[in-house]
């Protein structure tokens, strides 16, 4: 299975992503904010990386940004939740266009998990 850095400002959600890429037998690796990821992504070289958009310190997009400059950089899944002023469907769809393999929009089903790890990693 893959080795994944999942990165999202949301404690809880981060620990229940872990959790059900754990039983999926994926190795993962967990940052709270882009800040985090960016640097977690440098030294853990991971296969995959899911992260949300709308984070403190350097959000989604500012991340993508950063690692769209690295030579190697893994493919990514966006997810989003939105908030009041900004849709779910607009920030995936602005990572979407930065080149992301898949999007999420929280809530999701694990099964809709699965199927874009799937297509990130070309399965």
């Amino acid at each position: 299975m893959a080795h994944i850095l999942i990165i999202d400002d949301d404690e809880q959600f981060r620990g229940m992503l872990t959790q059900m890429l754990e039983q999926d037998h994926h190795r993962v690796r967990a940052a709270r904010d882009g800040d985090e990821g960016l640097r977690m992504a440098g030294h853990s070289k991971p296969e995959l990386i899911i992260t949300d958009i709308l984070m403190p310190n350097m959000d989604g997009i500012e991340l993508l940004t950063a690692l769209a400059r690295r030579e190697e950089a893994p493919p990514i899944i966006a997810i989003s939740g939105g908030r009041r002023s900004i849709s779910a469907e607009f920030n995936l769809e602005s990572a979407t266009l930065m080149g992301v393999k898949a999007t999420l929009a929280k809530p999701f089903s694990r099964e809709q998990l699965r199927r874009a790890i799937d297509t990130a990693l070309g399965a």
